[in-house]
């Protein structure tokens, strides 16, 4: 049956508070990829800003997969196989993986223009970016749609929804 608003929104209120750290984390790469793009980061940013700003985009993607994994996929899991982890882990879990594994390439090299290793090039930038952001935009997108109201409804009753 068709749900009320009212439950629409409690169904719904998972898929609305992850799109909201979502769209911070399509915010902060798109303003980092389009400057590699245009060879030219923005013009409010100091070279350190723009690496620092690359650096936290990386940290703040880290703990909030983390806090997912350690405490609300495993509750998720527990009726929905797309949070299951393990041995033949769902794809959601998977997808992580394959972002940490370009990120750490993404967060490594930042560190190193930001030691004095070497100077940032905004085209090498850009193609440690392209080794996982086709991931990264899939994931962002899927994570909230498998958390959206018409789904989460197949397994949850509306009291559990509350509960969480």
């Amino acid at each position: 049956p068709k749900l009320s608003a009212a439950e629409f929104r409690i169904y719904n209120s998972m898929a609305e508070h992850m799109e909201y750290f979502h769209n911070h984390f399509r915010q902060s790469w798109t303003m980092l990829y389009n400057a590699c793009l245009n060879n030219k980061r923005p013009s409010n940013l100091s070279l350190k800003q723009f690496i620092s700003t690359g650096l936290q985009f990386c940290s703040h993607l880290s703990t909030h997969h983390a806090i997912e994994e350690q405490h609300i996929f495993p509750l998720l899991a527990q009726k929905m196989p797309e949070f299951k982890a393990g041995r033949n882990a769902a794809e959601l879990l998977r997808q992580h993986k394959e972002i940490h594994k370009g990120m750490d390439a993404f967060e490594e090299y930042l560190e190193g223009c930001r030691s004095g290793e070497h100077e940032l090039s905004l085209s090498a930038l850009k193609l440690k970016m392209d080794s996982w952001g086709t991931v990264l935009w899939k994931h962002l997108d899927q994570e909230v749609k498998t958390l959206g109201a018409e789904n989460m409804r197949k397994y949850w009753t509306i009291d559990e929804m509350r509960r969480m």
